[in-house]
């Protein structure tokens, strides 16, 4: 399934054809809460966004005429949060994906806010918006010589005692650091120690996990891992949600639609049970479980500085880029070019 192009005028009023997705990822490439918020809301004013291909540099139109739904990524919603009002009025369906780690210590997140003040963030925004709509992510967990699996716990139980009636969901991953050659040399540039999860360490934490959630009670799902994990009360999660999109937004006809749940809506008398709509999206990962959208973000434009992010190829390459859109911040792409 490929998205519905429409005709636009851009910015130098040129007609040119553009994707209109339903749904919008914002973003798996780049925290655009944290950075690029007065852009995205001024971009979806004027109804699309320039993306260019990662891969080969060629630009695509994105245009806002049809979407639905959209999913915001962050690591600090706090600089978006002025602008709700404005989401609520025009976005309307939308939901947050929190990452809400604690590697505060270790420094692995060297521009992201301390743990405390973004867990005073999210209580905010859950209380602004309504828990359901805001989901915590620890993301990755990480193993190094002097972070274990009891640490990782503890650091979660200090989060999640405190997150415990802010929000319905956690989401966790481990650490795969041997997949992401840059990850590998951007770790091995910090002197970092890192240890790959094995699947005794993987059990043993989501044991752990499972005794913590019997105060919170939480749902708590696993992001593209193979590793069934069911036995401790963690499904496989999908991020950008079709299930969590009807039952926060079943108000929407054209979304339920698309979604193919609207049946869902409807008595059946016989108990006959529909054919859901194969959404997947296969531009993610073998193991993601996520449906289709639209990523608007780009790669190395991220100024986070996580030790261990694959969106960037290096911190100087983000910081430079960031400097670029900081300078033409009305640019309708994300660098500001």
């Amino acid at each position: 399934m490929s998205w519905t192009k429409i005709d636009i005028t851009n910015d130098q009023g040129q007609k040119v054809s553009a994707q209109a997705p339903i749904i919008v990822s914002a973003s798996r490439s780049t925290d655009i809460p944290a950075f690029y918020a007065d852009w995205f809301v001024e971009r979806w004013k004027q109804g699309y966004i320039k993306w260019k291909n990662p891969f080969n540099g060629v630009p695509l139109y994105v245009a806002f005429a049809k979407t639905r739904s959209v999913v915001f990524w962050t690591k600090n919603p706090r600089p978006m949060m002025k602008h709700l009002s404005f989401l609520q009025e025009n976005v309307k369906n939308f939901y947050f994906q929190f990452t809400l780690n604690d590697y505060d210590l270790e420094g692995y997140e060297g521009n992201v806010p301390n743990v405390q003040s973004r867990i005073n963030t999210f209580i905010e925004l859950s209380k602004a918006i309504g828990k359901q709509h805001v989901i915590w992510r620890f993301d990755p967990m990480i193993l190094t010589d002097s972070i274990t699996v009891d640490t990782l716990l503890e650091r979660v139980e200090n989060i999640g005692d405190q997150l415990q009636n802010h929000t319905n969901k956690l989401v966790f991953s481990f650490a795969d650091i041997a997949i992401y050659t840059k990850v590998k040399n951007n770790l091995k540039k910090e002197n970092i120690a890192y240890q790959e999860f094995t699947e005794t360490t993987m059990h043993q934490f989501a044991k752990g996990l499972q005794e913590l959630n019997k105060k919170w009670n939480f749902e708590i799902g696993t992001c593209a891992e193979k590793i069934p994990l069911e036995q401790y009360g963690i499904e496989h999660n999908k991020c950008v949600d079709d299930d969590l999109m009807f039952d926060l937004f079943k108000h929407d006809t054209e979304l339920v639609k698309f979604l193919g749940k609207e049946h869902l809506l409807q008595h059946d008398l016989f108990g006959i049970p529909k054919k859901e709509k194969k959404l997947k999206d296969k531009g993610q990962r073998e193991l993601c479980g996520c449906i289709m959208s639209k990523d608007i973000g780009q790669y190395n434009t991220c100024p986070h500085e996580c030790v261990y992010c694959y969106a960037n190829t290096s911190k100087e390459v983000a910081r430079r880029n960031y400097k670029t859109y900081k300078e033409n911040p009305n640019c309708d792409t994300i660098t500001g070019i």
